[in-house]
């Protein structure tokens, strides 16, 4: 996975009001679909985007797929923007 990717996956805000959804807990594309004005087939694009750029796993159970949130990946981007940001919790404020 490269941090470009990630970033334009990210970039999108109907991409990014996905993994907000997902956050509660895995949804199947149909669950999804109901929260946007959008065709199923552009939420099918942008819930591919995510999966590529490795934010978001699927899994199938039955005749359904669920999509949930990945967190590792959550969590290398959150190190590598508190790291842009200078933050060292070592140091201490005076």
């Amino acid at each position: 996975m490269g941090m470009q990717q990630t970033l334009r996956a990210l970039a999108d805000p109907i991409r990014r009001e996905i993994l907000n959804l997902l956050k509660q807990g895995k949804l199947s594309a149909g669950e999804i679909v109901e929260h946007f004005n959008v065709t199923g087939a552009a939420v099918s694009r942008h819930l591919s985007v995510l999966k590529e750029a490795e934010l978001i796993r699927d899994t199938r159970e039955g005749k359904f797929i669920f999509y949930e949130l990945n967190v590792s990946v959550l969590e290398e981007i959150m190190l590598w923007l508190s790291d842009l940001k200078g933050v060292d919790s070592d140091v201490e404020e005076e």
